[in-house]
């Protein structure tokens, strides 16, 4: 008699963009709503630690193979800095290694914000998912091995000083891939001489998604509620967005039922179209509005790299 597979789900695509909740890490956050979803596949763009909220887009099904261009995109921070102690972790999880009675004013902490903006070299924190050697960062330090980081180019294209309450203050920041909030506390404290870290910390954009996209777990339970079979996934999935939006920055090819056949198998198709790319490194190609592939555009060619399920 033949085994039975193991059940994988449903092939769901979307993206779902969770307002992850304090206390929630983001690997736990993909699993819930991988499972309620019950989805084949699940996955995020861009880690949120546990001690901070706020907009952690998940992938689903096809949408996971467009995570590098969300992962790629610029993201929004708000985050207090608590002035006077640094801590190990650069947070509020870690001890206090150094501390000082001295505290900013606002006008101190303000002149130091162009310093950190546009290009800048950081240094990750202690505690963080970079490799050294083939082991996490964040590994070693918990065995309490001293690592040297080096630093890396990250871009803030903003930075803001919202609020400053003597021994605290409220900042704004965007920023580019690779950015660590926690190394800008570190850092400005050590600048000011009164160390600093993140005590508060929510990340309220992710390009290209919006806070009109965000969605609780506890919304998402809530869907759930008097619901079964059909139904209950029609309430969850009304909260998805459509693969595509994470590829509307890309120049966009609309081709016929017959090329995105044609693509869809791995083929290349000639481009049509009076405002069709002649050259391009990336399109999206799309037919009757749905995603069909993403490929490069070479003599008048669309050649497919990633294509989509329909």
């Amino acid at each position: 008699m033949a085994r039975r597979g193991k059940k994988k789900g449903r092939p769901i695509s979307g993206w779902l963009v969770l307002d992850k909740p304090v206390g929630m890490g983001s690997t736990e956050a993909v699993s819930k709503v991988k499972w309620l979803f019950q989805a084949e596949k699940a996955g995020h763009a861009g880690t949120l630690d546990p001690l901070a909220s706020g907009m952690l887009p998940i992938a689903l099904g096809e949408a996971t193979k467009t995570v590098p261009y969300v992962m790629d995109g610029a993201k929004v921070y708000r985050f207090t800095v608590a002035w006077g102690e640094e801590r190990s972790t650069d947070d509020l999880e870690g001890h206090a290694t150094k501390s000082s009675e001295q505290r900013p004013s606002e006008a101190e902490v303000a002149t130091l914000l162009p310093r950190y903006t546009g290009v800048i070299m950081q240094a990750p924190p202690q505690f963080s998912a970079v490799k050294i050697d083939g082991n996490r960062a964040y590994d070693l330090a918990r065995e309490g091995e001293a690592v040297e980081i080096p630093p890396r180019e990250v871009e803030i294209g903003r930075f803001d000083l919202i609020e400053h309450r003597g021994d605290r203050t409220v900042l704004e920041i965007e920023c580019g891939k690779g950015t660590y909030v926690r190394s800008l506390a570190r850092d400005m404290g050590r600048d000011l001489g009164c160390f600093g870290h993140i005590a508060e910390l929510r990340r309220t954009e992710v390009e290209p998604f919006t806070s009109g996209d965000l969605v609780t777990v506890a919304a998402l339970e809530g869907a759930l509620e008097g619901h079964e079979g059909d139904e209950r996934f029609a309430a969850l999935d009304g909260f998805l967005v459509e693969t595509a939006a994470a590829l509307e920055f890309l120049p966009q090819l609309a081709v016929s039922d017959d090329a995105a056949t044609r693509i869809r198998l791995g083929n290349p198709v000639i481009v049509r179209g009076r405002d069709a790319p002649v050259e391009a490194e990336e399109v999206c190609a799309t037919a009757r509005g749905k995603l069909i592939a993403i490929g490069a555009v070479e003599a008048g060619m669309f050649k497919p790299k990633r294509v989509f399920a329909g």
